[in-house]
């Protein structure tokens, strides 16, 4: 999908109206504070329900209200909003008019990937960071993982509380035998998710970081010795376990790592080419949520002249190209968009300025 137009109210620092984008390439461009980045947070919070840029949603809202409201209509005229009252604590999810109970109704229909300083934590964040954007391709891929996923999880609490309050062996057994099995299942649908996502993203990373894209691996650590059997390691580990109080093995720990000649790939490659990576993983997981799904990705990239000199923009313009989703990048200032402009010549380019939006440019064919 594209989006068409986004709707503001008292979100940020965007005075509110709406924006009309090019179905294909659009650059915004303002300096540091202007509110570029929050019109990529509002996109974002619409398709996901969340912001990439805090946990606390009460600092989305404009200073003295008491909501704010976000919508968005796509090319074929669909509708998609979401607003949040603090008085209330209530927030509404709305898919063409009709009430929704499930933030996660957005991320079925809107397939949103966001790059942004922030994306670096891929590397130095850990694990969880890793999980996160591993689930995310799944939860587009693979539509029984969020189900499955969630289901783990009820099963891993109930184990945990099992060790924490020193439940006899029966009972916790019996949750280490249910345990085992979600936790194969899960880890079944990763692998497989896995296997595609690493041919994928060779292609990415030969267009992105050519010199260097046949040495690059990726390793996927399940969350358990691989020549083991899951029981088997709890069985060794369970005086351990029962000590710390919770499950220190399962897909719970899973982890994948980036690795350049043997070692950690982001102690290898300049901050450039890790933000070259970064992209390269980015657009292999849009890919496979397009072939899969058949829902293209809307692509979302904060701050694109930073660590990127020009010949880095000039390969990541022809990878836009490759990737065919609608593309929407800030910059400080049109200098560093110059490379990224499309061939065919068609974009719209925005300014902005203390939250109010201005359209620069608009080609269109």
């Amino acid at each position: 999908m594209s989006v068409a137009k986004l709707v503001t109210s008292n979100f940020r620092n965007i005075n509110n109206g709406s924006i009309s984008f090019h179905p294909e390439c659009n650059f915004i461009i303002g300096e540091n504070g202007s509110g570029k980045s929050s019109l990529l947070e509002a996109l974002f919070f619409v398709g996901h329900g969340k912001s990439f840029r805090t946990n606390k949603i009460d600092n989305l809202v404009v200073h003295d209200q008491e909501n704010f409201v976000l919508s968005i209509k796509d090319i074929e005229n669909c509708l998609f909003g979401i607003s949040k009252d603090f008085s209330s604590n209530q927030t509404i999810v709305k898919i063409n008019g009709e009430r929704s109970t499930r933030l996660s109704e957005l991320a079925k229909n809107i397939a949103i990937q966001v790059i942004t300083p922030e994306s670096f934590r891929l590397f130095f964040g850990g694990p969880k960071e890793r999980r996160r954007f591993v689930d995310l391709g799944l939860f587009h891929v693979e539509h029984r993982f969020s189900k499955s996923w969630s289901e783990f999880n009820r099963v891993l609490k109930q184990r945990n509380a099992c060790l924490k309050n020193h439940a006899d062996d029966k009972t916790l057994n019996y949750w280490t035998e249910i345990f085992c099995q979600h936790s194969d299942i899960v880890s079944e649908y990763r692998k497989k998710y896995f296997d595609l996502f690493s041919l994928e993203l060779v292609q990415w990373t030969k267009v992105l970081l050519p010199e260097i894209y046949s040495q690059i691996k990726v390793q996927y650590l399940r969350g358990w010795r691989q020549e083991s059997n899951l029981s088997d390691v709890i069985k060794t580990n369970i005086d351990r376990e029962r000590v710390l109080g919770y499950t220190i093995s399962g897909t719970h720990k899973f982890d994948i790592r980036f690795v350049l000649n043997r070692r950690p790939i982001e102690s290898q490659l300049s901050r450039g080419q890790q933000k070259l990576f970064l992209i390269a993983l980015t657009f292999a997981q849009a890919k496979l949520i397009e072939k899969v799904k058949r829902l293209k990705p809307i692509l979302l990239i904060d701050d694109v002249g930073a660590e990127l000199d020009f010949n880095s923009r000039t390969k990541l313009q022809k990878s836009i190209e490759m990737l065919n989703c609608q593309v929407i990048i800030t910059a400080i200032d049109e200098v560093a968009v110059q490379p990224l402009v499309p061939s065919n010549n068609e974009y719209k380019m925005f300014h902005v300025k203390h939250g109010v939006i201005s359209v620069m440019k608009e080609k269109v064919g």
